[in-house]
């Protein structure tokens, strides 16, 4: 089938263009390497995280400083998202994009050639800052190349790919490791980030803004005290949410009133500021608003069947290692396989219909699972698993073409990292959130100790909330196309 490789998809997607001209192969490739670009952050992600029992062991370090080289990685992409994405509006997205694909690789070197724990860690924070880039500008560009009509596609064949790459993490890294040690997973980015870098060099069109000209005598400037006190907020937030590994103190309580302060900071900044990084207007913007907290919510939610279901999934259903990682898959594998035809659905049916459908499959999932575990078993489990993932990568399809489709063209940079910003702070609070409701829920025994019984009460509550979150989301999102009809009718 033609759609069974990134050259395949791509075709697919830009061979029937509205005006019924033919796709140009440029704009093929272009997607190609964009696809590249989605793919890389998401497989860098999840391969470290098989990799930690072999670094602890390699630099005989606790888990505590270990679990560090995830850490710093999502923290960086957090912290500079927004800025990365605003820097491209600025300056060029291609430019900034190859330079992000360079610093990606040679993040990925410095951590394949790292010899200690820490100069590993300062590796991963180098490629995250190339992440931050590709991630922010993917969307945007995107949203440059693909016809409005093959938007929906697009962007759901950019959630397959990065379903993809959450997917084959694991099961990759488990094979380099066992063949040529932990590096392995590092080096394994370098060869794929030049292809990419390769791949946007031939293809992809010179986007430099025009010079100073009697309309504008001067260039935009980047706003420097915005992107400092939004990396501070950020950084400050996504530490309180992860430091203590699920237990609040007085270190989390701080760190999240400085995030509450250095927030409000940001927002004082942004009305003083002659060009801010984010213009506040856009989150007045009825769509744009309620599709960054939308997707903060569903991500939210998909983070609790990775953060819960192992527990239960051990503890009460009684799977070991390779049967837990298994089900576990099963996820990855569902938005893998329905992230591109519901893109294909948002094109011919619309976004709003496609981002119901959607919520409405979250909700059902959310709410069948804990009764469908109890029932039938890993089989229950897994169907309402699917169920969550499906309507998942149904609902960002949608949300994510709605959303890109209202950004000005000097703002997609921007809007594409709120976008991002909102997914990964949906799953910092999610792991956060939804860790602490599932031990309330397991009457706050030890969870390695939890009997099953514990363990199924801790997921009922925890799906009922998971399913609250959903139904906010859909509030949310109704209310925003009534404010967006009310807006279009008053003008």
């Amino acid at each position: 089938m033609p759609s069974s490789t990134p050259q395949g998809a791509a075709n697919a997607v830009l061979s029937a263009p509205s005006s019924g001209a033919p796709a140009r192969p440029a704009a093929r490739g272009v997607l190609v390497a964009l696809s590249l670009g989605m793919l890389l952050p998401s497989l860098s992600a999840s391969i470290a995280n098989v990799a930690l029992p072999s670094l602890a062991q390699a630099f005989a370090a606790p888990f505590a400083s270990v679990q560090w080289v995830v850490i710093a990685y999502l923290l960086t992409i957090t912290a500079l998202v927004v800025s990365a994405g605003r820097l491209g509006d600025l300056i060029g997205r291609r430019r900034l994009l190859l330079v992000g694909l360079a610093v990606f690789a040679l993040g990925s070197a410095l951590g394949g050639a790292a010899s200690g724990l820490w100069p590993l860690v300062a590796a991963r924070v180098v490629q995250g800052v190339g992440a931050a880039i590709m991630m922010a500008l993917t969307l945007a560009l995107v949203s440059e190349v693909v016809p409005q009509a093959r938007a929906g596609s697009a962007m759901g064949l950019l959630g397959t790919v990065s379903a993809v790459g959450t997917a084959l993490g694991p099961a990759l890294g488990g094979l380099l490791i066992g063949a040529w040690g932990w590096s392995a997973v590092f080096w394994l980015n370098v060869p794929l980030g030049l292809v990419a870098l390769a791949m946007v060099w031939r293809h992809l069109p010179d986007d430099r803004p025009a010079g100073p000209s009697p309309a504008r005598p001067r260039a935009p400037r980047f706003d420097l005290i915005g992107t400092a006190l939004l990396s501070f907020t950020l950084t400050s937030y996504a530490l309180a949410m992860t430091l203590g590994q699920g237990r609040w103190g007085a270190l989390n309580a701080g760190l999240l009133l400085v995030a509450v302060a250095g927030g409000a900071a940001f927002v004082w900044a942004q009305r003083r500021a002659v060009a801010p990084l984010v213009r506040l207007a856009l989150l007045r913007e009825p769509v744009l608003a309620a599709g960054f907290a939308t997707s903060a919510l569903v991500t939210a939610v998909v983070m609790a069947t990775l953060v819960v279901g192992p527990f239960y999934l051990a503890g009460a259903l009684g799977l070991d290692a390779l049967r837990l990682g298994m089900v576990m898959s099963v996820g990855p594998a569902v938005a893998a396989l329905v992230g591109a035809p519901a893109g294909r659905l948002v094109d011919r049916r619309g976004a709003p219909r496609v981002g119901a459908a959607g919520l409405v499959l979250m909700f059902a999932g959310s709410v069948a699972l804990p009764f469908s575990s109890a029932v039938w078993g890993v089989a229950g489990y897994a169907a309402a698993l699917a169920l969550i993932t499906a309507g998942y990568a149904a609902f960002q399809a949608a949300n994510n073409t709605a959303v890109m489709a209202h950004a000005g063209a000097d703002q997609r940079g921007v809007v594409s990292g709120l976008l991002n910003l909102s997914r990964n702070l949906g799953l910092i609070t999610g792991a956060s959130v939804m860790g602490a409701v599932f031990q309330a829920g397991a009457s706050m025994q030890p969870l390695a100790a939890a009997s099953p019984q514990a363990l199924t009460a801790g997921l009922r509550l925890s799906f009922w909330v998971a399913a609250g979150f959903v139904a906010t989301a859909g509030l949310v999102t109704l209310l925003a196309r009534t404010a967006n009809r009310r807006q279009a009718d008053a003008h």
